[in-house]
């Protein structure tokens, strides 16, 4: 990291200390990191949801597996999550200028509200002053987190057991505008009869990405979320789901459910809409029970708890 680097560095420390992240600027980690590794930003929006939906917003997610214990980001719920060693990056660097004061659980938060605003979503104010979780909560996860076949009923009721209601639920799944679905998530939607619910347009690109029906789980088969705007946060999703481009279940049962419907059409019209209830759902997931005061640690590494180090 050059000069730049470790003097924003310093200010990230001194943001840590008086608990505001207006500091974060262009030259922050998290943006240098993005420069070189533009997927990045996905991993880190994907790492808020998958953290701070799970009981607390408290970096359980980033714990490796254990002799005792499975890491939550081994688990079956936790496909695809890649990218983790950026964060130890920054927490590396944030350790060598100001030791045992920033947070696992702000960085994983920090990086995300960056990662949004790197692929064109918006500035969300965010508050600092996390702790990190001393373990994982794997046995939690089926219970907070959706499965991608679950239907939109079930989903609705764990984003509403965390606070967040139904534009919210609406909003959050707008992140699927960027990023990719692993064919593994969506093959049950084309083999061994292709789901008569697709847009048939659309069904030869799916084709062509997952060729196989029991793919590889090893391989990296996949199909991006969005072909029109792949790399942009943007309100695109919406138009495609009512155009029945949905790779997941849910896309699809989200237009046209009559409870989502009618917020998904106003999103798909109205992109502000979608940004103004998309930050509010973020800032309500960053504040899922988080671990303050004397709870939790602060981590020397965020793959590994205190006592593990």
């Amino acid at each position: 990291m050059g000069g730049k680097g470790v003097m924003m560095v310093a200010i990230l420390c001194l943001w840590a200390l008086s608990a505001t992240s207006e500091a974060v600027t262009e030259e922050a980690p998290v943006k240098l990191l993005y420069k070189r590794h533009k997927n990045t930003a996905f991993s880190w929006l994907r790492n808020i949801f998958h953290d701070c939906a799970v009981e607390s917003c408290d970096a359980s997610l980033l714990l490796d597996s254990t002799r005792r214990e499975l890491g939550e980001k081994e688990h079956d719920r936790s496909f695809g999550l890649r990218n983790f060693r950026y964060i130890e990056e920054i927490k590396e660097a944030l350790e060598r200028e100001c030791p045992g004061v920033v947070s696992c659980s702000d960085i994983l938060v920090l990086s995300a509200r960056e990662g949004i605003e790197a692929v064109g979503g918006p500035y969300i104010p965010l508050k600092t002053g996390r702790r990190d979780g001393l373990k994982s909560r794997t046995d939690m996860l089926e219970s907070y987190l959706p499965d991608h076949n679950e239907s939109i009923s079930v989903v609705l009721d764990k984003f509403k057991s965390i606070g967040i209601d139904t534009p919210g639920l609406v909003a959050l799944l707008g992140s699927h505008s960027v990023g990719r679905t692993h064919c593994v998530k969506l093959v049950h939607r084309l083999y061994p009869e292709v789901d008569p619910s697709l847009n048939p347009d659309h069904v030869p690109h799916m084709l062509h990405k997952c060729p196989d029906s029991i793919p590889d789980p090893k391989a990296v088969q996949y199909v991006r979320n969005d072909r029109g705007t792949p790399m942009v946060l943007d309100n695109n999703y919406y138009r495609n789901i009512l155009d029945n481009k949905g790779l997941l279940l849910v896309d699809h049962q989200l237009a046209h459910d009559k409870r989502t419907r009618p917020i998904v059409k106003k999103m798909a019209k109205d992109q502000a809409y979608f940004f103004k209830e998309f930050t509010r759902a973020i800032q309500i997931l960053s504040e899922n029970n988080p671990l303050t005061g004397s709870k939790g640690e602060i981590r020397k590494q965020c793959n590994l708890a205190n006592k593990n180090h």
